[in-house]
């Protein structure tokens, strides 16, 4: 027996060095994080604007009604024209406001020529934007249940 020191192998020794890895990742997730939220902060600055009577809301988009009868009669807002006389009312109409929408309300029994007329006058006249306007009709019947 042998009183002596024992050798004894070094055991790994501690790392010194810093692991960057997680702290990288930490760090794009809040980059990405501001960067989002940077343009949202900035929208929601609260302003108490001054009023003024020129700074009027848009207002609604005009329209005019024109409507073709069963005898085949166009009325310009419930006023009954002449082709030539309608074409000069939307002529005048134009020139006021070239962004007025025509609202055309066509009987069925009217035939589609004299629809195509009436909108060749309307195009004619500088109004391009022409909506058509047609009632709701009844509610098909439900179809009854089929028994299998």
């Amino acid at each position: 027996m042998a009183f002596g020191r024992l050798e004894r192998t070094q055991g790994p020794q501690p790392m010194s060095d810093i692991n960057v890895t997680p702290l990288v990742d930490v760090m794009l997730v809040l980059v990405v994080i501001f960067i989002i939220t940077a343009p949202l902060l900035a929208s929601t600055i609260a302003l108490d604007l001054p009023k003024t009577d020129a700074a009027k809301p848009a207002s609604t988009p005009e329209f005019v009604t024109l409507v073709v009868d069963k005898s085949g009669q166009a009325f310009l807002n419930d006023k009954p024209l002449s082709l030539d006389e309608l074409a000069l009312q939307l002529a005048e109409t134009a020139r006021r406001s070239p962004e007025t929408e025509i609202q055309l309300r066509a009987d069925e029994g009217v035939p589609y020529g004299k629809v195509v007329q009436v909108m060749g006058v309307a195009q004619k006249a500088g109004l391009n934007r022409i909506g058509f306007v047609a009632d709701p009709g009844p509610r098909p019947p439900a179809a009854p249940p089929t028994v299998k």
